[in-house]
């Protein structure tokens, strides 16, 4: 790490980065692991349960799947993800993990250092990004073997640190720290940067004098600055000639665009309620706290706040028996702690006596402004105006990925340019198989920025970016 910032960072050097990767989480840190040498390969005696995928891996043994076609592996596989390459490699990982089996993955991994590609990675946080934001007692939504990272299996890493899954699960915490640990265990603390944020991204840039390249791709320039221990503030700026976005989507939460929002009671992060917990701002004798919103965060709040006994006004714009809730799509016996709130959220409205002392819902209310006085207005679904006092209010409904370091944050280089960029409704637009940008040459996305919601599928987007950026090495000449 110091030698990047020594070398690299203080100023522009004079020969572009091979690669920059912008965002350490799990897509970063896979990534990385790629482009650092390390290469898959079938095992020879392995039997992949799919009998199509297992007949194509026959056909090129030895061959590592970096160097074989992705596009020809992954037809006709099928399963949680639209991405094909995504469903390959969990495929690879994981054979028979969505039919409740336990198959080793049929990949062995060779340290190959001569196929490495040099590369840096930046993140404003620790290696493994937002995981470090998330309350550590927080139990993950996947189940902590679809959390792990190639070659380090999470139930392994767990029996070690003498720790174990609950129902399946691991704690926010736990997975924050395996990430640090796999950097550390796989070798790759030299390309990772923390603390660096990126306020620009400019592309088309003329090869710098005298660097005697013959690339004609063009170069990207990264800029922005470091934050030191002190808060101190070193300025950076880096010349690429591939840039991958990993940023993920939790940079910048979603607001509700009323009057009040700003006031100094109104949060849009999970972590403030934890703050005033710790603090006794918020206790089990203060007015309720709002929780905004009905999706898998507002549930965390609803149960950080209940098992504190800080009573609840837990307010949703959408019917409880709506199809669209995620709670409708998650099986009771892996999540029955989302159903116990999704059954709070059936009980009596605010108007009558609740069956959950402490906690109250308000389906179908739309909140309308917050006065200075802690005070928040609602209108119900008849149209008539609620007013309800608050000690604190968390606005928990999504969040958009930031991307304002870019030319037109992003705009143009999503699905539909016409549209807010959306992990979910309109991610980058993205080739299948390589992960590059149709409109730019050299730009990569992967992760929610493409598409890819659950860590489980982000290292598929990982083996597509290497495999591409593998092949432009090697067809460059010697």
């Amino acid at each position: 790490m110091s030698h990047w910032r020594k070398d690299h960072l203080g100023a522009s050097s004079s020969e572009p980065l091979k690669v920059i990767i912008i965002g350490n989480g799990p897509s970063g840190i896979c990534l990385s692991y790629l482009l650092s040498g390390y290469t898959p390969y079938v095992k020879p005696d392995a039997v992949h349960p799919h009998p199509l995928l297992q007949r194509k891996l026959l056909e090129s043994p030895g061959v590592s799947i970096l160097d074989q076609d992705l596009d020809y592996l992954s037809e006709g596989l099928e399963g949680r993800c639209e991405s094909p390459v995504a469903l390959l490699f969990d495929a690879l990982l994981r054979p028979d993990t969505d039919f409740g089996g336990n198959i080793e993955s049929v990949l062995t991994w060779k340290l190959q250092k001569e196929r490495a590609i040099p590369h840096v990675v930046l993140g404003r946080n620790l290696p493994g990004g937002a995981w470090h934001s998330i309350e550590g007692s927080m139990v993950t939504l996947s189940q902590g073997q679809w959390m792990g990272l190639p070659d380090l299996q999470v139930k392994d890493w767990m029996r070690k640190k003498r720790r174990g899954l609950r129902n399946s699960r691991a704690t926010a915490g736990d997975i924050a720290q395996y990430y640090r640990d796999y950097v550390n265990k796989k070798g790759l603390g030299h390309n990772f940067v923390s603390g660096a944020v990126v306020t620009a991204v400019e592309w088309g840039i003329p090869e710098p004098s005298g660097s005697g390249a013959q690339d004609p791709s063009p170069l990207f320039r990264v800029s922005g600055f470091l934050t030191a221990e002190d808060q101190s503030q070193q300025p950076f700026s880096l010349c690429a000639r591939n840039v991958v976005l990993a940023t993920g989507t939790s940079d910048s939460p979603a607001r509700l665009g009323i009057p009040g929002e700003t006031l100094p009671f109104v949060h849009h992060e999970l972590s403030a309620l934890e703050v005033a917990t710790r603090a006794g701002t918020v206790t089990p004798a203060s007015d309720p706290v709002l929780i905004i919103g009905a999706g898998l965060s507002a549930a965390d709040a609803v149960l950080y706040a209940r098992h504190y006994n800080i009573p609840v006004i837990h307010a949703f714009r959408r019917p409880v028996d709506d199809p669209g809730l995620v709670f409708n799509q998650l099986p009771k016996m892996l999540y029955p702690e989302y159903h116990k709130v999704h059954q709070m959220m059936r009980g009596q409205s605010i108007l009558s006596p609740s069956p959950y002392e402490g906690y109250r819902s308000l389906p179908e209310h739309q909140l309308l402004l917050f006065k200075e006085d802690r005070q928040a207005v609602f209108q119900d679904p008849k149209g008539l105006q609620k007013v309800f006092g608050i000690s604190l209010v968390l606005v928990l409904i999504g969040s958009h990925p930031d991307l304002s370091f870019l030319p037109g944050a992003g705009a143009d280089l999503a699905v539909d340019p016409d549209q807010p960029l959306s992990a979910k409704r309109n991610p980058i637009d993205v080739d299948t198989f390589t992960y590059q940008s149709t409109q730019q040459e050299g730009l990569y996305a992967v992760g929610p920025l493409a598409g890819d919601n659950f860590v489980r599928f982000v290292q598929g987007g990982a083996l597509a970016v290497a495999s591409s950026l593998l092949k432009k090495e090697a067809r460059k000449p010697p």
